[in-house]
């Protein structure tokens, strides 16, 4: 059945080698399935496999759900039990909210997506179930499996639809190869100024504002320019921001010489809307 990629589906292909096997094992509903999809796109993957699905395959409405990872539903196998599913798999992991009466391994999601990207290093087959949207996998699903995957998550409410935990599994695969660095600073076309750049301007605000008289007090003008130094060199200031505050300092400076300093005694113009603020509730 296609899924109609030329309205929008996106170009999706397996990567090479090995990668996880999405098992889900008695889903209920087409838009769970697709929406599932989707999450496995997002995470970078494509293998998908559905135990027993309670209302047949295939589904229209699933497609509609996966927003364009048509490629993944059209490629999608069905099977009737587990044990088919996973037949030839090296390794099964299962999700589950609550283990109990069982002794085997247990990861969080970033610990299995490690342990999931060494075994298909090894050129091994990894497969892990999800299970039906109301309950979870059962306890005869999780005989299944070598591995349980548990989310820490707040406990006084753990719930998540099929979709969420397929995506957090899919993010975590995803970030294990990742190489987006985990901060950054947008700068667009310009660059990080150098101390250099940061000096000569902080220089030339210090001697404008020594002119203009607002570093007169003596005893209070070190700690103000170290202020000042300090609200400049704590972020990471661009050139195109200097230019900026050039700019500004170079109008500011003119505007000084053509008016005049004020006298100490006539508060600047803004003063007053200062004070305004400043009686507000």
């Amino acid at each position: 059945m296609t899924g109609g990629r030329g309205e929008g589906g996106a170009l999706l292909t397996p990567a090479p080698g090995e990668s996880p096997i999405v098992v889900l094992v008695r889903p209920q509903m087409a838009a769970n399935i697709g929406t599932a999809a989707r999450a496995m796109a997002n995470g970078g993957l494509f293998h998908l496999r559905i135990v027993a699905p309670r209302d047949g395959w295939p589904q229209p409405n699933a497609y509609a759900a996966a927003s364009g990872a048509d490629a993944i539903i059209d490629a999608a196998q069905v099977f009737p039990d587990i044990a088919s599913a996973v037949a030839d798999c090296h390794r099964v992991f299962g999700t589950c909210p609550r283990p109990r009466h069982v002794i085997i391994p247990m990861r969080d999601a970033r610990a299995a997506a490690e342990d999931l990207r060494e075994i298909n290093g090894r050129g091994l087959r990894v497969a892990v179930l999800f299970g039906p949207e109301r309950a979870g996998l059962e306890a005869d699903d999780l005989a299944h499996c070598d591995t349980l995957v548990r989310y820490p998550l707040n406990p006084q409410h753990t719930s998540l639809n099929l979709a969420q935990a397929v995506m957090i599994l899919a993010y975590e695969w995803w970030m294990q190869a990742e190489t987006t660095s985990p901060r950054d600073f947008q700068m667009n076309e310009t660059r990080p100024a150098t101390k250099g750049e940061l000096e000569n301007f902080l220089t030339r605000l210090v001697d404008e504002l020594d002119a203009s008289g607002f570093l007169h007090n003596a005893p209070k003008r070190p700690g103000m320019v170290r202020n000042l130094r300090h609200w400049f060199e704590r972020g990471e200031v661009t050139a195109q921001e200097l230019r900026t505050l050039h700019g500004v300092v170079t109008e500011l400076s003119r505007g000084r010489m053509r008016r005049g300093r004020f006298q100490d005694n006539d508060p600047p113009p803004w003063a007053s809307s200062l004070g305004q603020e400043k009686d507000q509730p």
